[in-house]
Order: C-alpha cells, then structure tokens, then sequence
C-alpha cells in the first residue's frame, strides 16, 4: 500500500473503486499536499521557466495545449487555441439517471457515456499523473474531493487547488469524505468531441464525479464543483448564490452590505473596484455614443468598502439569524478575477497592486508573459492580430485580497447586475434600465429566474445575444431540476424580508456608454443612506413594470444625476417609442423564459407570481405577492 492510501487508511477514508484502480495501474502517480509544490510541477520541474503542455493526439500528431511561464509574479499558461480561453455555455453534459433537466450524455453523443468512461480510465492508467485532496466550500460546508489529472497538466491543477481549498495529507480533517473526483483527460477533446470544451458529470447518491475533457478550468475546477456544490445544495435545502458581495462604508460611518447577482459579465467582480477619477479630478457617468458628449460629477469623497464574496456565496441555514436578513459566505479559497476592464496603467491601480507584487504566487491566464517577467493584468494575449482576448483572467487567493472578510455577512441590498445593449429610436433594445431601480421581492425573484446573459458577455463563447443564463444565472453549473431552484430561491427572499433588492445595467444606459458605473454610484449613494429607505416622492412605478420602481431624482454628495440616466425614455435619442419598443422586447423574453417553470412541481406561490408577469402585471401588484421589510 502506497505511503497517500496508508493516510488515507488512518483517517478513515477510502478512494472509490474506480479512482484506486486508476492509481494501482498509472505509470507513476505523486501526490501534492501544497500549492507551492503545484507551483513547481506546473513548469515542469524546479528548474524550468518555461513548460510546454502537449500531448500526441491519433491521427493529428503532437498538439499544444498551453504554453506555461514561470514569472516574477506566478505562473502565466496562454492557450495556443483562442477558443480554449473562454467557457464553452454548452459544456456541461449528464451522465447519470438522477433527476435532471440538463442534456444527457447519450442523447448529445447518442450512446451511452459507460465505454467513454472506461476509456477514459484506460487512458489515465497509461499517463504520469498528479494527485491531490480538496474541499470545495468553506468552513465545513462543501463538498470534499480527490483530483486525478496528468502530472504535465500541473497549471491546471495548480488553479483547482486555489480556486478550492487544498487538503494537504499530512492534516486531514476528521470530517473530510470523498464527495466528489475531478478526472482531467485532454486529450478527449481532440480525439471524441471535435475540439469542443466537454465536461462530463456522473452523480451518485454519495459522489458526484466531474470527467474534464479540457484544460481550461472555468467550467470544471471552478464551475465543476460550483455545480456539486449546488447539487449538494439542491438535496438538503440551500442555495450557492452566483454573486458577489461587499460591506461599504460610507464617509459618514453607515455600513452597508451589497450582494451582486447576475450572469457572466453582470458586473459581480466588478462590485470590487473603486471608482476612478478623471485627470481633473471628476467622475465620468457616461459618454453619449451619439454625439459624443461627456457627462461628469464632482465626488468629494468615495466609500471605503471590504470584499466578502467575488463569484460564489453559501447561503446555508446555519448562518440565518432572526434579523430577516439573508446571510452568506464565500465559498471559494480563490477567486476567478476577470480583467478585460483593464487595459492600461492605473484603469485599477487596487487590483494591478496586488498582482504586481503579490503576497503569494499567482495564476495568470490569458496574459501576455515572457519567462521571469513580470505579468501585467492590462497586457492580454490577443486572440487574432489586433482583437484581445475578451476573457483574461487571473487567480487572486482571497487571503491576500486587503480587508477581506471571511465571517458570514447579513445582506442589506441584494442587486442584479444586466449586461446592456446600445439602444434607441432607431435601433430600440433592452438597454432601457435607468442607473438602478428598485425591486419588489416577487419582480426580483422573476429577474433570478430569467437572468439574462446580456450583451456583448466576455466570460462565454457566443455571449453576444441577450439569452438566459438560466434560474439563480447559476443554471449554467446545476445538474438537478430547474424548478426546484426556483422553488429554493422563492422560500429565500420569502424568508428573508429584511433585504432589499434593486436592479442595475451596465455597459449602456440608452445611447449613453456607462460601462460599469451605474453599479458603483449605486453603491456610493445606498450606503450613503444606510438602512434608511429612499422617499416616497423620489421614486415611481417604471414605464415598464418589469423595471420596478425608478427614480425621480439622485443626488450625490450635492451632485445631480441627470434624469436622462434614471429615465431613458427622457433621453432625445430614445423617447417614449424608442423605450416602449424596447419594453416589448424585454416582456417577450420574459414570457418565453418564465413558461418554462410552469409545472407541476412550481410552488403555488411562485405559479401565481408567473401568471400574474405573463398577463402584464403592474408595480403594485407585484407588490402584494412577498411582504417585505
């Protein structure tokens, strides 16, 4: 018995048959309890500054999948395939006989996935490979796992071992179970699925394995186990919210925590950055696309505020309190940063200092890098002459992330972020959100359930049409039964009455460029006011009631917000047609996406709330369905 399966032994823990019939058969297998050991394994060996991934593919000779840099600050792997460096939304597929509205396996590939499994073991047995314990989720909370993957693919198993926590085997806790396997064989993409991103999960009532058939770890080292976190979730009765959440606190000492919500793209990292300035000192709102004008405001001071959650939050019962309000906590070791919004010197001069000289060793992903330089996060790798990759990343452990804070949090406002299209009288779209506006409990629970991807969405291949990303926007990453998120996340604002909820674009407000402004102006003005809720005359039922309640006026620290933010019918370019046309087209998606919970399993309560959407339900009627604070 080997020196990994003898403290497995004395902890009480066995592999799965599977898994240990892999590891007695490999060519050779070592375990790794640290990430600084991943670290050195990612390039290959402790000498090397430069590792390639490759692999000989039958019929296509050797093939490339990454080119791996030691540097000053981490580790940089840049994809030779542009495709690699974005997550594939049709990746996920089913395995298993377990309840699912996702797509099967078998009915993609039109057999059973059983032969494909067993080859995929047989192939594992013929490689090097590496191993090592983790636990996705926080504080207990989670689901514990074993990752086998080949030992020259080590920066992607350096990036599962920070995104989740690494279980070193010289300390494993006493309640630590096998709960689920990530298996990494790449080569598969080449030779079984045409080059396609699959991720492959088998669900047990025990174990909940992942086979990744890729190297990019957005939709299995992160996304992967997001999903078994859900299907944990889904069985006992909570929620992994997708969103992230900070605690403001506002120049006059009021604290305020914002849970951001939404689908790839809808501002959740985002909610991390501080305003910047311009060179005079001012806060640019927006730029009109039309005729070019710039509208700025004086901001005296800004909030200071601390992270708590950048892209995933446990929702579990056992933080609840009697305070009506919804508590989380994060519920990764890592954080997936997206920094397309960053593409030169001081767009963050925040986030550039931590990756510039870190505290511990990063992984940089789709960033331009030469061996021991150091990464800059403005410098992306193009994917074509002249066109940068959308989606550049980098790994940011959330120790190192200054005033962090990692004790559950009670929500005060929970957002949801939409990606926004330019939009006009002659062109009339979606983009018809003002600066933010605010929710009913019910109308916000129908904004979960449709959760639009948006425009133009970096983080996916094909992000480009307003699409769904499905119920919680998590639903991308769930393996169960639609409705029955639905019905977990309608019993959540139910139970907690005391948050509040507000809806927020970005990108464009009518024909005005925002980018993610709106978001944090909201921020500064909510936390401004504290737990004080906004008078009756600054706001009213919306144009179009799918929007809530918009506001009348806002004003921050003495500095108007012009009513062309907060109305788009207001601006010239728009109207009332240009606004109403786009009206129609939002209630279209929302009658198309929300017949889908119409089942018999949807609860009456959340049935009623729908009938009452597809009919054209007003404000005030929404209103009446969830008491709120």
């Amino acid at each position: 018995m080997s020196q990994f399966l003898e403290k497995l032994s004395k902890a009480g823990i066995s592999l799965p048959e599977e898994a240990l019939s892999v590891l007695n058969s490999c060519k050779s297998y070592t375990v790794y309890d640290t990430v600084e050991q991943l670290a050195i394994a990612a390039l290959g060996g402790e000498n090397n500054n430069v590792f390639e991934v490759k692999y000989d593919i039958p019929g296509k000779g050797e093939v490339t999948e990454a080119i791996v840099h030691r540097v000053q600050n981490g580790v940089s792997a840049n994809y030779t395939d542009p495709y690699m460096r974005r997550r594939d939304p049709d990746t996920m597929l089913i395995a298993d006989d377990l309840p699912s509205d996702k797509e099967t396996f078998k009915h993609r590939f039109g057999y059973d996935f059983s032969g494909l499994k067993a080859e995929t073991f047989d192939w594992l047995k013929s490689q090097d490979l590496a191993v090592f314990l983790y636990f996705a989720g926080r504080e207990g909370i989670g689901v514990g796992g074993v990752a086998i993957a080949p030992a020259n693919a080590g920066f992607f198993a350096l990036g599962l071992s920070m995104l989740q926590i690494m279980v070193s085997t010289d300390d494993i806790p006493a309640n630590f179970k096998i709960e689920s396997v990530i298996y990494v064989a790449p080569t598969f993409r080449h030779t079984h699925f045409n080059g396609k991103q699959i991720v492959v999960h088998n669900r047990t009532n025990d174990r909940h394995d992942i086979f990744s058939y890729n190297l990019y770890p957005g939709p299995s080292a992160k996304k992967g186990l997001y999903g078994a976190l859900l299907t944990k979730g889904e069985r006992e009765g909570w929620i992994t919210a997708h969103c992230s959440t900070v605690q403001a606190i506002s120049p006059y000492d009021n604290i305020t925590t914002f849970m951001h919500e939404g689908a790839s793209g809808g501002g959740k990292s985002e909610m991390h950055q501080h305003i910047l300035r311009e060179p005079n000192g001012q806060v640019l709102i927006g730029k009109n696309t039309v005729s070019g004008e710039l509208r700025l405001i004086n901001l005296p001071l800004f909030s200071l505020f601390n992270p708590v959650t950048d892209d995933m939050a446990l929702c579990h019962p056992s933080f609840q309190t009697n305070n009506g309000k919804l508590r989380v906590l994060d519920a990764e070791n890592a954080w997936f940063v997206r920094v397309d919004s960053v593409n030169e010197y001081g767009d963050d001069p925040t986030l550039e200092k931590i990756t510039i000289k870190p505290a511990k060793p990063l992984l940089f992903l789709n960033i331009k890098s030469n061996p021991d330089s150091t990464v800059l996060i403005w410098d992306h790798i193009e994917d074509a002459p002249g066109k940068p990759c959308p989606n550049p990343r980098v790994i940011l452990p959330r120790e190192i992330v200054p005033n962090v804070i990692g004790t559950p949090v009670s929500v005060d406002i929970r957002s949801f972020g939409v990606r926004t299209p330019p939009t006009s009288a002659e062109n009339p779209n979606y983009g018809i959100i003002g600066m933010f506006h605010l929710l009913p409990p019910a109308l916000a629970w129908l904004w979960r359930l449709v959760a639009p991807r948006g425009h133009a969405n970096p983080s996916i291949v094909g992000g480009t049409g307003m699409g769904s990303e499905g119920v919680g926007s998590y639903w991308p990453f769930a393996t169960g039964k639609m409705v029955q998120h639905a019905n977990m996340l309608l019993q959540q604002i139910i139970d907690t009455p005391n948050t509040r909820y507000t809806l927020v674009p970005n990108q464009y407000i009518g024909v005005w460029k925002v980018g993610f402004k709106p978001q944090l102006l909201m921020r500064e003005y909510l936390t401004r006011r504290g737990n004080a809720h906004l008078r009756k005359d600054q706001y009213q039922p919306s144009r179009c009631p799918l929007l809530g309640y918009e506001l009348n006026y806002l004003t921050i620290e003495g500095a108007k917000i012009p009513s062309r933010f907060l109305k788009v019918y207001k601006q010239d370019e728009v109207g009332t047609k240009g606004y109403d046309d786009g009206a129609d087209k939002l209630f279209d998606f929302f009658k198309e996406e929300l017949s889908h919970y119409l089942t018999p399993e949807l609860d009456p309560r959340g049935r009623e709330i729908i009938e009452a959407c597809l009919r054209g339900a007003s404000v005030e009627e929404y209103e009446t369905f969830i008491a709120s604070e």
